[in-house]
């Protein structure tokens, strides 16, 4: 029994409480940069939705709406872009997409 190789009690003792202080300093970092992460997100989206607007002005030669957007498969799932905040997104009358 004295070749036995293993990890004692301690050894995973000491192991658990790393990994706790590890998690209880990223867990609050990673918390409180979540509404920055959602700004990020819309911007991302309202930026891509930009670039279809654009994209459908050169191909038809008129402002569409978002729906026009969605019919021509401009933009992707079939259903009206939505932030990560939960904020919807619109044209408008300039070209320009803007959050409701």
């Amino acid at each position: 029994m004295k070749n036995e190789k293993g990890f004692t009690l301690v050894e995973m003792l000491v192991v658990l409480l790393v990994i706790s202080i590890l998690l209880l300093i990223t867990i609050p970092n990673i918390a409180s940069q979540n509404k920055n992460i959602q700004e990020k997100g819309c911007e991302g989206l309202i930026d891509m939705v930009q670039g279809q607007v654009v994209a459908y002005e050169m191909e038809f030669h008129t402002q569409p709406s978002i729906q026009d957007l969605i019919d021509k498969g401009y933009l992707p799932n079939n259903k009206d872009p939505v932030c990560p905040s939960g904020e919807k997104l619109n044209i408008d009358s300039n070209g320009n997409v803007i959050k409701e």
